[in-house]
């Protein structure tokens, strides 16, 4: 029987992480390629291929080399992948992840996992979830629903999901919506259907900067006030509630936005942003009528990505658009 054709890409992350001597914290030095050697049962599910792109922990990813990272992903499905995934930590993947379900336009799944244990820590979980994020890649049921995170036996729609715990081995979850699927017995169940897509084009700008504030009890307005003169194109709040800010920070608001696209998002982690509930100064319908966007269930740092892409590749007047309708 012919095997299907795996590529995987490591990046680094805990996944890749060890301590070179006794006492010493660890740090990414194994490759993806002695990854695989790891993981023997893959060698029975498909012809796999793996190259290390980066040995980084996610805090150091950047777009660009999200954007390197994709090229190289619609490489391999040219190339006859019928599956990609991508190993990096577990800091920055909720928005990784986020980031290439917005630009993938290939019906081929893209999976990306990462571990919460180091690779010589007593139970690390990082050869389990690679094993599961191939199984997802190669699943025909796969096809066609963008980009997957596959962490812990469950599988997480890219837009929803987040890492909720810092240190857990159960730290991702999908508030409101939970997993979008997950793996018995080896096998690949998913409890939606699917639903269609619409893929952004790659941005043609690159060097544009957009802020993301988090508002607080009692927070001054300096840095909300320079966030234009400071050069950014772009504002995301992380409001109170069901996005909200301060009385004082919603002048300033107006002002911003009579100049950049501003969203406002929730910070507390869970539900959606309200559009027509509360009429104070600082409320939803307040800043609405001063010219923000609030964000619904979209997260504050995907927020954040969402309007870079879309000025990236100058749609920023269609951010109300994939506000409410995700």
């Amino acid at each position: 029987m012919d095997l299907p054709k795996l590529a995987i890409a490591a990046l680094g992350g805990t996944l890749s992480m060890q301590a070179r001597h006794a006492g010493e914290g660890v740090i990414p030095t194994i490759s993806g390629e002695t990854l695989l050697a790891s993981i023997p049962e893959l060698t029975s599910l498909a012809h796999v291929t793996a190259e290390t792109l980066g040995l980084l922990p996610s805090a150091s990813l950047n777009f660009g080399c999200l954007l390197s990272v994709l090229s190289w992903a619609k490489y391999q499905v040219r190339q006859g992948a019928a599956g990609v995934v991508i190993t990096q930590g577990t800091d920055t993947l909720e928005e990784s992840a986020a980031f290439f379900d917005y630009l993938w336009d290939c019906d081929e799944p893209l999976v990306l996992t990462g571990a919460m244990r180091s690779a010589k820590q007593a139970g690390a979980d990082g050869p389990a979830n690679v094993l599961d994020a191939c199984r997802v890649a190669l699943s025909e049921s796969s096809r066609r629903r963008g980009v997957q995170v596959v962490m812990n036996g469950q599988i997480h729609q890219a837009r929803h999901v987040r890492k909720t715990d810092s240190l857990a081995l159960q730290a991702f979850s999908s508030p409101v919506f939970g997993p979008t699927g997950l793996l018995m017995e080896n096998h690949v169940h998913y409890f939606h259907p699917l639903v269609q897509r619409h893929a952004l084009p790659l941005p043609q700008k690159t060097t544009h900067k957009v802020a993301l504030l988090e508002a607080s009890l009692s927070a001054d307005t300096l840095l909300l006030e320079n966030v234009v003169n400071l050069g950014y194109d772009g504002l995301v709040i992380a409001g109170f509630g069901a996005g909200h800010v301060s009385d004082r920070w919603a002048t300033a608001i107006e002002i911003i936005a009579g100049k950049i696209p501003v969203v406002i998002a929730t910070r507390t982690g869970s539900g959606a942003t309200a559009q027509a509930s509360y009429g104070f100064g600082g409320s939803e319908m307040d800043l609405i009528r001063k010219g923000a966007l609030m964000a619904g269930f979209l997260c504050p740092r995907k927020a954040r990505i969402l309007l870079w892409l879309l000025i990236g590749c100058q749609r920023q007047d269609e951010l109300a658009n994939y506000l409410n309708h995700p």
